[in-house]
């Protein structure tokens, strides 16, 4: 049909019902997102939003992690400065 070998109407039609049906549960998923994250944090799942969260209702764990992880960032950052010879506090052109 197409050109390729094995790749059949059936193929075709089960591949466009999916990407319909992943459309239909990301729109569902995205309309009740508060609601689907709410219940999902109940089950221990926590799903990260875009937006910037209140630090004072972390708890101390949650806190360690993050302060970690940009301790990690900033040794990295500090790392690439030095490799690239430039005075720290100064950045490379991106171009």
């Amino acid at each position: 049909m197409f050109g390729f070998a094995g790749v059949g109407r059936e193929h075709v039609t089960g591949f466009v019902v999916g990407v319909g049906i992943a459309a239909a549960g990301y729109y569902l998923y995205m309309k009740n997102k508060d609601k689907v994250d709410e219940t999902l944090s109940e089950y221990g799942i926590r799903i990260p939003g875009p937006e910037q969260q209140d630090m004072s209702k972390l708890t101390l764990e949650e806190l360690m992690l993050k302060k970690e992880t940009i301790e990690d960032l900033i040794a990295e950052k500090e790392m690439e400065l030095q490799q690239s010879g430039l005075p720290q506090g100064e950045s490379p052109d991106p171009a």
